[in-house]
């Protein structure tokens, strides 16, 4: 019998070395993460661990993405990698709340393996999914949508993340044209410019089934 699964993601800032303001930066963070701490199916909330790194663990691998894509939004313009790793995690302190388990050891190895393969061709990357020995694989297909999506979050500008964001959450248009400032029809134009529309059903979806 497989053991029972959980999904341990660990995340990083890009680039966080050159930024200007490495104090705003940190906040930044960390309201994004009380952000992604509000979804759903969170075994163990996002927390900052050193530095600009941060960890947390949920029970699927869709729950893990719904909080790669909050943080993305967040966090937007800082860019962030991650790695989601399947496996089982261990309490090895209660009192610090110190883990281990094969979960992390594949959630290192994904993260590592993005940060290896983002240059080039693949410099939109920004997400890797692994499983421990003893899980089921993310398949194919999975991989896949990841990196697309990965690739539709890359080039968009503020206005579109917010946007996308606004989507997702059920919002307006109307009331999208007024945080933004600017006229609903502006609205509608970035909307199908950037099939901003499409990429929000297309996560959502993606969350739903992996």
């Amino acid at each position: 019998m497989k053991p029972t699964a959980c999904v341990a993601l660990l995340g990083d800032l890009v680039a966080s070395r050159e930024a200007p303001d490495r104090s705003a930066l940190h906040r930044h963070l960390l309201q994004a993460i009380r952000s992604a701490n509000a979804g759903p199916q969170i075994l163990d909330p996002l927390r900052v661990t050193a530095g600009d790194e941060f960890q947390g663990v949920f029970a699927s691998v869709g729950a893990a993405l719904a909080a790669t894509f909050t943080l993305r939004a967040a966090l937007h313009p800082a860019q962030a990698r991650f790695g989601l790793g399947i496996g089982s995690v261990q309490i090895i302190d209660a009192e610090t709340n110190v883990q281990d388990g094969s979960a992390w050891w594949a959630a290192r190895s994904a993260i590592e393996a993005v940060e290896e393969a983002a240059h080039g061709a693949h410099r939109a990357l920004r997400t890797g999914v692994a499983a421990a020995e003893g899980h089921e694989p993310p398949t194919a297909s999975l991989r896949a949508a990841v990196a697309l999506t990965d690739a539709a979050l890359f080039g968009l500008d503020d206005q579109d993340v917010v946007i996308l964001a606004c989507l997702r959450a059920g919002t307006s248009q109307a009331m999208m044209a007024t945080r933004l400032q600017i006229s609903p029809s502006a609205v509608s134009q970035r909307i199908a410019r950037g099939r901003l529309a499409i990429l929000a059903e297309a996560m959502t979806h993606l969350e739903e089934v992996a």
